[in-house]
């Protein structure tokens, strides 16, 4: 729902005074938070929330030099950039539609979808919903500009990955990942462990490329596609989203539904999987759910590289922190929640990452979806 009460705006410029780290690198989880927080009638909750959260925030780091048009490749994946980068898409969106820009720089930042540990793409996937579901406001656009600045700072690609064969579905492929090694470091070492995939969605399942729900017109001639702006050719990108692996093209509607897959099975995994790291294994399902709302602001041609980005995204996070083995789902006590009810006890309980989840969980709206947002709860730590 579109906020009419002006608290999302009002929590935005509150944020946006700040960076979108703290402490070095941990992530600044206040924009997405507030952002489910309003969508789920909770708005009320938003400022009382914020100020809790405000010793958390660090102010924007100072700038180095600005990034142009000309010079942004040397500056892509150098977090010490963080404001200039900020700076350059607070520029184009108020030069540009919004629309445009994303379109432009999504294939750019689409191979370093898990930099930062998939936050800077759940950023963007919380300001493009609040974006396509009311008014653009300047908060709201701003939003987005920090959200991809961020993005662009933190960009880094994962290793060259094989192929460990095909999977029949999303669970399955969840399920076949292969963990890494050695857990006694933090995300980054973790995921420069990574060497391989299962080829997920397996190969000629909904191949048949076409026309796809893009957005405006096919380019004429002369003129490259929004996809071709930031690489040479879908192909090339989905290649770049997960080097090593096999891809074929899927059209866009069959990425649509196969991100939707996605989506349920990270989510229902984490009823099962959550007690291996309960925070950071939120992210296996939260990341493609984040692209899958992007979706529609972007070209139909970009449907099928976020998908394979999204896996990627998804079995890295898996890969990383996910347990050995599963534990039998507990029944709920004393009935299950709805949807509202649900969500209630999220905010209540008040940490970030809880809250992102169970909007999460809310999306896919099944019972066992449901029972993962109430593992949420009851493993993370309270806030209030």
């Amino acid at each position: 729902m579109d906020d009419t009460t002006g608290t999302l705006d009002e929590a935005l410029e509150r944020i946006h005074i700040s960076g979108p780290e703290r402490d070095g690198w941990l992530s600044n989880h206040a924009p997405m938070a507030v952002e489910a927080l309003v969508r789920h009638g909770q708005a009320s909750a938003v400022h009382r929330w914020l100020d809790r959260y405000r010793p958390k925030l660090e102010e924007m780091p100072g700038t180095v030099s600005p990034v142009t048009a000309q010079n942004w490749r040397e500056a892509l994946g150098d977090p010490r950039r963080v404001a200039d980068w900020t700076a350059y898409f607070e520029r184009r969106v108020t030069d540009s539609p919004w629309r445009d820009v994303l379109a432009e720089w999504w294939p750019r930042l689409l191979p370093g979808i898990a930099a930062g540990a998939t936050h800077p793409v759940i950023r963007v996937g919380h300001a493009v919903r609040t974006l396509l579901a009311g008014e653009e406001s300047a908060p709201r656009v701003r939003e987005l500009a920090h959200a991809l600045g961020y993005w662009a700072a933190r960009h880094q690609p994962l290793p060259a990955l094989v192929s460990l064969g095909p999977a029949p579905s999303a669970a399955a492929a969840l399920d076949r990942v292969p963990l890494i090694a050695d857990r006694s470091g933090g995300v980054r070492d973790r995921f420069a462990q990574l060497t391989g995939f299962p080829d997920w969605p397996a190969p000629g399942r909904n191949t048949l490329a076409g026309p796809g729900p893009g957005r405006g017109p096919a380019p004429g001639p002369g003129q490259r596609s929004a996809t071709e702006t930031g690489r040479d050719s879908v192909s090339g990108l989905a290649q770049e989203t997960a080097p090593g692996l096999a891809r074929e093209t899927v059209a866009p509607e069959a990425a649509r539904s196969a991100l939707r897959e996605l989506v349920r099975a990270s989510t229902h995994r984490y009823a099962t999987h959550a007690h291996g790291e309960p925070i950071m294994l939120v992210h296996a399902a939260t990341a493609p759910n984040a692209v899958l709302r992007t979706l529609p602001a972007l070209p139909g041609e970009l449907w099928a590289p976020s998908l394979h980005a999204a896996w990627a995204a998804s079995a890295a996070v898996t890969a990383a922190y996910a347990p050995r083995e599963g534990a039998l789902v507990p029944a709920p006590a004393g009935g299950a929640p709805d949807a509202g009810e649900l969500f209630a006890r999220a905010a209540a309980h008040g940490d970030d990452h809880t809250i992102k989840f169970t909007d999460t969980a809310l999306d896919v709206g099944d019972a066992l979806a449901f029972s993962a947002a109430r593992r949420a709860i009851e493993l993370n730590p309270p806030v209030f």
